[in-house]
């Protein structure tokens, strides 16, 4: 039965998401908001819902090492195979604002991430914790590139991601969209957390392997449907913008959100995985400037991504 619950709880995450986008959107178009506002906020977030909802979720049932796992694990599924995954299916060309603005900006919220958790070396005192002024300095951050993502809007610089019905329903189907949306995004968390970290005692592994890998993949569904169907109609800039995006997100907005209801303990393996993670964005921005095609991401570069992350997934079952 904690089988069951744990695969339906992903399927109530992204059903969830979808339902609260809808109902959301419709809401802002029936108040006049612009499609701007709609593009960089409501639709740009939705893809990313079923991992605040876990950490969050995490979090609060006292569940911190997955709450990290899930996030840290999902910025290296999004970049190794979502990106992989949408250059094997079209090569993917990258806009300049992502190679010189965004990918870095990425790298930097790990930095920022990893820093904040070092309070034994900086500090002196341990243990190394994200604590709640951790998580306030993260939603700080966030503010700020969220101003930066509408300026750029704004200027014509970046196009926020639209992909979302046109169709205004009547205000009743929107709350009920927006609400059930809600229902099922918070009932699917649950069962996601409780039945990873059941699984996690019966096979013996952490819970913060579970959520790097199963979790991780779980809630990273919505970020690869999207990138893949995008990269499959020929518009792929799309995919790795989304990814990029996400994942800044991620840190920035869920873990923050997740520490400042609760704070969470940062081990070595954790540490480690937030590395290779770094590792993962200056990989690729060597590949988008270094690579055969100057802002271009290959299939074969997209193959050797998805590879990497098959590799780094087998080393860290094997050394956990």
């Amino acid at each position: 039965m904690t089988y069951l619950l744990f695969l339906l709880g992903f399927g109530l995450l992204i059903l969830g998401a979808d339902w609260l986008v809808k109902g959301a959107s419709s809401m802002a178009r029936k108040l006049s908001i612009s499609e701007l506002v709609i593009g960089l906020t409501i639709v740009a977030f939705g893809t990313s819902t079923p991992e605040l909802v876990v950490s969050v979720t995490a979090s609060i049932r006292q569940a911190p090492e997955l709450a990290i796992a899930n996030v840290v694990g999902s910025n290296i599924f999004n970049i190794f195979i979502i990106i992989g995954i949408a250059a094997m299916i079209r090569p993917v060309p990258v806009l300049a604002s992502t190679v010189w603005k965004e990918i870095p900006f990425s790298l930097l919220s790990a930095i920022i991430l990893l820093v904040l958790s070092l309070d034994l070396v900086l500090d002196g005192q341990g243990p190394n914790t994200l604590g709640r002024t951790d998580g306030l300095v993260l939603l700080a951050f966030f503010l700020i590139f969220l101003v930066y993502s509408f300026d750029l809007a704004r200027k014509g610089e970046i196009q926020p991601d639209h992909d979302v019905p046109a169709q205004v329903f009547p205000v009743w189907k929107s709350v009920l969209f927006f609400m059930g949306g809600l229902g099922l995004l918070v009932l699917g968390g649950r069962w996601v957390v409780n039945g990873a970290s059941a699984i996690g005692l019966l096979l013996g592994m952490s819970q913060a392997m579970i959520g790097l890998t199963i979790v991780a993949a779980g809630t990273s569904l919505p970020e690869l449907v999207t990138s893949a169907m995008a990269a499959y109609r020929n518009k792929p800039e799309i995919a790795i913008g989304n990814a990029i995006g996400s994942n800044i997100y991620n840190i920035f907005f869920i873990l923050g959100t997740s520490a400042t209801i609760h704070p969470l303990p940062y081990d070595t393996a954790q540490m480690s995985d937030t590395l290779v993670m770094m590792a993962a964005y200056i990989l690729l921005f060597l590949l988008v400037i270094l690579g055969r095609h100057f802002r271009t991401v290959t299939r074969w570069e997209g193959a050797a991504m998805v590879a990497a992350y098959i590799g780094f997934i087998t080393v860290s079952a094997i050394l956990r």
